[in-house]
């Protein structure tokens, strides 16, 4: 058996070199995703005795109106559960979410149905795209601005509440997987009636409006504990688009929405 060449040597020592330093990165990576993991799971447990003062949907909102609108708007005032209104709750979960007390936190069949329409939108969005750029080239003009499909999702209250929490507006499969990560660990640290009770004090209601208090006085003049049927039921209607309906609180649709939120509630069994 020859002997090995200098060569040939140096350069397996240096692939050695290469898939050591690669397995210390990955070694790397491993321990700061266990560390982030860990860093949320210690979060969420303290959240059953203290309050979280703020979120990072809400940080991200007043940093972003700061930058684009020079002004600081952040209105929330956190209230603890027994001062809010059991009309708004019930309203929020017959409008949001309504096995919200059955469920573990993800509802599968939802999630699998908003990806099959999601899925449709797409390919229809994808047809309309092709046929306006082949028009357009026959005219010898530029293609219009591709249509982009409406996102449909499947959250549940906990997936918003770990969203608003912790995450970014980012849609990737890695995104997702924290998310449905960090749902899984409040629903298993936390009960339904905390995960209500933080979700409803730091949900967005309007530019800059977060929280049932804040949500209440800005629209009703009223506390979030003295807020009717109806009331509640507007404020659980406008959660899906708040900026947009904080422009027509009194809109034809959002009125016949809340009457029948309304009367949906009533048979809602809280946490």
């Amino acid at each position: 058996m020859g002997a090995v060449s200098p060569v040939h040597a140096i350069q397996a020592g240096k692939a050695r070199g290469v898939l050591r330093q690669a397995a210390r990165l990955l070694a790397l990576l491993a321990i700061c995703v266990l560390a982030l993991q860990l860093y949320f799971v210690a979060r969420i447990a303290l959240m059953r005795w203290v309050d979280p003062a703020s979120t990072a949907f809400e940080r991200s909102e007043a940093w972003r109106l700061l930058r684009e609108e020079g002004r600081f708007a952040w209105a929330q005032q956190w209230v603890d559960d027994k001062r809010i209104s059991p009309h708004l709750k019930r309203a929020v979960i017959a409008s949001e979410d309504a096995g919200f007390t059955q469920h573990g936190g993800v509802e599968w069949d939802a999630i699998e149905g908003a990806w099959n329409k999601n899925q449709r939108a797409q390919a229809r969005a994808q047809k309309l795209n092709e046929l306006a750029s082949r028009r357009a080239a026959a005219r010898g003009r530029e293609p219009p601005p591709a249509a982009v499909p409406k996102v449909i999702g499947g959250s549940t209250i906990t997936q918003q509440l770990a969203k608003n929490l912790f995450l970014d507006g980012e849609r990737t499969l890695v995104r997702k997987g924290q998310e449905l990560f960090i749902t899984l660990t409040l629903e298993a640290l936390l009960d339904k009636r905390r995960i209500l009770e933080i979700y409803l004090n730091h949900v967005e209601w309007g530019e800059g409006v977060f929280g049932a208090q804040a949500a209440a006085r800005h629209y009703f003049r009223v506390d979030a504990a003295n807020l009717n049927l109806a009331s509640a039921a507007r404020l659980a209607v406008m959660l899906p688009a708040p900026k947009r309906f904080e422009q027509r609180p009194a809109s034809p649709y959002l009125v016949s929405r809340a009457a029948t939120i309304a009367a949906r509630a009533s048979a809602v069994q809280l946490p």
